[in-house]
């Protein structure tokens, strides 16, 4: 058991590839998908998306403002957690068009194309994403940066990685019965790894989520917290499960995470809540007890003092916005 593993499996992540693009210099694409087009163009209903742009051939520019463009090589894709607005763009000057604008819209079964360009040097890329509901608080996807970069030529599950992306691609495009299950977990493993492979990364001196989920005692505490939500914890029970004792577990909490370990638990439990308010039709008072509220009422009163609606309005509001048709 461990926290990132927890989370990740909680948010419920799902997609696949969607697109391939062949550009030639010059070239200059603005991009971000559009959630209220998610059914038309990616085939699930989200609220929040992780795009990924992996580069098979050429050079890729990635600008995600704030003055800095990264360049992305083959065996290098760009992740962007949080679906930023971004433009992707050969070497040489040009002026940006939407990408939706020069895209092919796919028949059935096939994948979504870009074909533009100068007719210059060539950069291919393949693109797709994640898809998810209710996780604009998640601490994983908060705690990520607005661009990551995996290095499939480096990182210990790159063959793997570069090898099923390029795979999957064809097998969709083939029509083969079950390829888009397949797409789908070929993505959610390369942000799995690309996820790893930053937290390994950060500096001894890091806070935030990653750090604190690092953490060799704090992460025990995450763990378990995230593992059994409806627990009734105690801080006692918290500084037993990560070997700590209630001071030092209350002091690096603060230090990594800004807020005490109970007070983490509430807003956890109560974005679990949101997502299956969303995603289900269970009842209130089921939500509550599956997150570890004893009462309906009790559950109402912290869900509405977060969300500024009751859990009945906020489903319903959700319902309203939900299409992505």
């Amino acid at each position: 058991m461990d926290a990132l593993s927890e989370v990740l499996r909680a948010a419920r992540l799902s997609g696949g590839v969607f697109l391939r693009g062949a550009f030639s210099e010059p070239w200059r694409l603005s991009s971000a998908l559009d959630v209220t087009n998610c059914r038309q163009y990616l085939g699930v209903a989200a609220d929040h998306l992780v795009l990924y742009h992996y580069v098979t051939e050429g050079e890729m520019m990635v600008d995600v403002g704030g003055g800095s463009v990264s360049v992305f090589r083959p065996g290098e894709a760009a992740i962007l957690p949080r679906n930023d607005f971004h433009v992707l763009s050969g070497k040489e000057p040009a002026e940006a068009v939407s990408a939706l604008d020069v895209s092919r819209i796919p028949q059935p079964g096939d994948l979504m194309r870009i074909d533009y360009g100068g007719g210059g040097t060539p950069t291919r890329i393949i693109c797709g994403f994640l898809g998810g509901v209710a996780l604009a608080e998640d601490p994983l996807l908060s705690a990520l940066p607005p661009l990551m970069r995996f290095d499939s030529t480096t990182a210990r599950s790159g063959d793997l990685v570069r090898t099923s992306l390029a795979f999957a691609a064809d097998e969709i495009e083939s029509g083969r019965p079950g390829a888009g299950a397949m797409l789908a977990r070929i993505s959610e493993m390369l942000f799995t790894e690309a996820v790893c492979c930053h937290m390994a990364e950060l500096s001894d001196g890091a806070t935030g989520w990653l750090a604190a989920a690092r953490d060799r005692g704090v992460g025990r505490a995450l763990a378990a917290l995230h593992a059994h939500s409806e627990r009734a914890w105690t801080v006692d029970d918290l500084a037993c499960e990560a070997g700590l004792s209630r001071t030092v577990l209350g002091e690096r909490f603060g230090r990594f995470l800004g807020v005490p370990p109970m007070e983490y638990l509430t807003n956890w439990r109560l974005q679990l809540a949101a997502r299956q308010l969303a995603t289900s039709d269970a009842p209130v008072l089921a939500v509550a007890e599956a997150v570890g509220y004893g009462s309906e009422a009790a559950f109402s009163r912290a869900f509405k003092r977060q969300h500024d609606l009751s859990p009945t309005a906020w489903r319903r509001m959700r319902g309203q916005g939900a299409s992505c048709t």
